[in-house]
């Protein structure tokens, strides 16, 4: 998605493979160790080095700019500042923010753009249509173009008057489409920001006017207030779940009806995200969807990751409850179930997948190679599965 962009407009892109969420330490390690390696292999300039990645990727980034000083700007696709770090207490920086309209981090990623334009920081906001991904190709051409617009403008890149004046007419654009569709609140959004990142670069008096008009009205004041309302029940939802989920698990008869409690709980919310007729009320339940999946599966890798793998595998089935399409959810599961010993649980699971895949080889390979299986290998059921 990344790539065509960035040979378009002369960017160099450089990932690594080591890189997890977690520590803070093995990431900035794996930073220098890019950056020192980029530097040894390709010429580039070190005044515009920039940060970007997806969900605790964006988190990273954020903090990886915050404590090298280094970033001509920051790419932030998913999520919004790492916790505990204040825009306002940092030097600024341009900050592209991506997120999908049904993402869960949605709830951040838009009250982030508040806090970024008090203490001055060119930022920019794009919301697509999606959950929690990376954005589309046209979202990664739109980002890395305004970083060229930010390096005009900061004088680090040659003045293209030429350039300038497309990716302004592009922006001014979308803003009127999302004006003549109705969103207003995004339509006001996007002509304030395309007014601050134009400025002294063209002529912005009237998208100034537009804002200023839109920011004024009844309809755009309403919208902002439904915003803050779905924020609201989305926490309300999320937290009600997270508290069960996250609760010590107790082998007892009263701990059984309060995780078949929890797992009605999560039932509900997915009937009524499939459901639900509203358009106001379809985004909330997903968001709240998303979120309560990504609690469950990372609530079951740091569980692995400590081997209490009893307790791993009641997080990955409260994962596959939340999207029972998800492979990732249903491979978890059938590690920690393996791992466990847990047969039945791990049959399941692995019929689940078999089902799911769409690359049977893959599969069958990843059934055959993981080790985790090891005691399985010679059950038939198992057998039958790995052929």
């Amino acid at each position: 998605m990344q790539k065509d962009a960035a040979e378009r407009y002369g960017y160099v892109l450089v990932a690594s493979n080591d890189s997890r969420n977690g520590p803070w330490k093995p990431i900035f390690d794996a930073t220098g160790a890019m950056l020192s390696d980029v530097q040894e292999r390709v010429s580039i300039d070190p005044h515009r080095v920039y940060f970007a990645g997806f969900s605790g990727g964006a988190r990273a980034s954020s903090q990886i700019a915050a404590q090298c000083k280094c970033a001509a700007g920051v790419f932030l696709n998913g999520a919004g500042f790492s916790g505990g770090l204040s825009p306002a207490a940092l030097s600024p920086f341009p900050v592209f923010s991506a997120v999908g309209n049904l993402d869960f981090n949605f709830i951040e990623v838009i009250p982030l753009q508040g806090e970024l334009a008090k203490p001055g920081y060119p930022h920019w906001l794009r919301i697509f249509q999606g959950p929690h991904q990376w954005a589309p190709a046209e979202v990664m051409d739109e980002a890395l173009a305004w970083f060229r617009v930010q390096e005009m403008k900061s004088q680090r890149e040659p003045h293209d008057q030429a350039f300038i004046t497309t990716q302004f007419s592009k922006a001014e654009a979308r803003a009127d489409s999302s004006e003549r569709s109705g969103d207003l609140l995004m339509a006001w959004r996007e002509y304030l920001q395309i007014a601050a990142t134009y400025d002294s670069l063209v002529d912005v008096a009237a998208v100034r006017a537009k804002a200023d008009a839109l920011g004024g009205s009844k309809a755009v004041r309403d919208a902002a207030k439904r915003e803050r309302t779905q924020f609201e029940e989305q926490a309300k939802l999320v937290g009600d779940i997270a508290s069960r989920l996250n609760a010590p698990p107790k082998q007892s008869d009263t701990d059984t009806q309060a995780d078949q409690e929890l797992e009605d709980l999560i039932r509900s919310l997915r009937r009524n995200a499939e459901q639900e007729k509203r358009p106001e009320k379809v985004v909330v339940y997903k968001r709240a969807l998303g979120c309560v999946f990504i609690d469950a599966m990372e609530l079951g890798n740091s569980l692995l990751e400590q081997r209490k793998l009893s307790d791993a595998v009641r997080a990955y089935n409260f994962a596959t409850e939340a999207s029972p399409d998800s492979t990732w959810a249903w491979q978890q599961l059938a590690l920690a179930g393996a791992l466990s010993g847990a047969w039945k649980q791990t049959m399941i699971a692995l019929r689940r997948l078999r089902d799911l895949a769409t690359d049977k080889a893959s599969y069958r390979s990843w059934l055959q190679t993981e080790h985790a299986f090891d005691p399985f290998r010679f059950n038939p059921e198992f057998q039958s599965l790995a052929q």
